[in-house]
């Protein structure tokens, strides 16, 4: 994730705020509107984190048969990330 889950906090923190003084919502709970907001921001985020690591495990289990062929690691981790974006329907 490129952000820090201290600065996500205070995005979310700031949204709620604005839409408050927006009349765009009502709540009279904000912090638990702002942690909503958080889990959600940081759970989109961290997406191609873990679409990474998911990249990754798979490449491990293939990685006798890249030796075999002379398979590229980068071009392969490429290929295998942009299936899995396609897969989950990601936007990256």
């Amino acid at each position: 994730m490129l952000f820090s889950k201290d600065y996500v906090g205070y995005l979310s923190r700031q949204v709620v705020r604005r839409l408050q003084e927006a009349k765009v919502v009502r709540t009279d709970k904000p912090a638990v509107l702002a942690e909503r907001i958080n889990n959600g921001l940081v759970d989109e985020l961290s997406l191609e984190d873990r679409i990474n690591e998911e990249a990754r495990l798979i490449l491990e289990q293939l990685q006798g048969e890249m030796t075999k062929v002379g398979a590229s690691y980068p071009e392969m981790f490429k290929k295998i990330k942009l299936r899995l974006v396609q897969q989950y329907k990601a936007v990256l």
